[in-house]
């Protein structure tokens, strides 16, 4: 396996090519209302496969959009945890997006959605064990080498947890930041959707990961349900307001970490534009409080 630390080093935040300040996900519906917006957000990210054709409309609106903001470029199909290598042909669009575009960074799930030619429109989880943990360095080795730059690795939303599992999560994901020098998009909603659905404390959880490597974090809403045994289910549906307590989560992780670029992430029942950008306000204000706190004690 080869290991990326002298090229891909793990930095802080100043090297994460984004401000540290709050962004919004774009939606192509909202595209009026950012170009009359005279204050818009500080970044915006947009799902690689939306982005992949040659041409149209989407290239051209992205264009415009980084004319006045940098543009975090986040994928859902690269399948890093599959059993095969990231697919050549997908890797190189991916390439030419990111160089299309000036991608200040790039990002990738830790899941799979790949296997034997069949692909599935899902972020599968992982059975985090030793054999899993090489494929994915290997992959991530691959991308970084091909891309030439430093992958974001995001943490997943989980159901379950695999008992074959020889590492807990956060451990896991330590491991991969040790292995290839990749960073990390720490989501905030998926650890507190995580930690609920499976028991576990999401402070602890922030406790063992390496928030050094945190150079992006997601904000999200989640769906309440009830499974089939009548117990409490976290569902990451992004189609609602970031909840009260991944907005205390998020405040926990700025007392650690300081200011951090920050996205709100919607992707269901898409609100008008208004409402995204109060969210983004929100996590704006709590930054701000961080950038205090940082100068007061520096």
């Amino acid at each position: 396996m080869t290991h990326l630390h002298a090229p891909f080093p793990t930095g802080d935040v100043a090297d994460a090519g984004l401000p540290a300040r709050a962004g919004i996900g774009f939606k192509p519906r909202h595209f009026d209302a950012i170009e009359a917006d005279d204050a818009p957000p500080a970044f915006f990210e947009v799902h690689a496969e939306n982005y992949l054709g040659a041409g149209g409309l989407p290239h051209a609106q992205l264009s415009a959009l980084r004319a006045r903001a940098p543009i975090s470029v986040h994928g859902v199909g690269l399948s890093l945890g599959g059993a095969t290598p990231p697919d050549a042909a997908h890797l190189a669009r991916i390439a030419t997006l990111l160089r299309r575009h000036d991608a200040a960074v790039y990002s990738e799930h830790l899941a799979w959605s790949t296997h034997d030619g069949r692909f599935f429109n899902d972020l599968l989880p992982l059975c985090y064990d030793a054999a899993t943990l090489a494929r994915v360095c290997a992959h991530i080795d691959e991308v970084q080498l091909r891309l030439g730059r430093r992958l974001l690795l995001e943490n997943p939303s989980t159901y379950l947890e695999f008992e074959r599992s020889t590492f807990e999560e956060p451990d896991f994901l330590a491991q991969i930041v040790r292995r290839t020098g990749c960073a990390l998009l720490l989501d905030i909603n998926n650890v507190h959707v995580s930690c609920s659905n499976n028991g576990h404390d999401a402070s602890a959880y922030l406790d063992a990961l390496p928030l050094q490597a945190v150079q992006q974090v997601h904000l999200a809403g989640h769906a309440v349900v009830q499974d089939d045994g009548g117990d409490t289910l976290l569902i990451d549906d992004h189609g609602s307001p970031v909840a009260p307590t991944v907005w205390a989560l998020y405040s926990n992780l700025l007392a650690r970490i300081g200011p951090v670029p920050t996205l709100i992430e919607w992707d269901t029942h898409v609100p008008e534009y208004a409402t995204l950008r109060a969210e983004a306000h929100h996590a704006q204000a709590l930054i701000d409080h961080a950038w205090h706190d940082t100068a007061c004690c520096a």
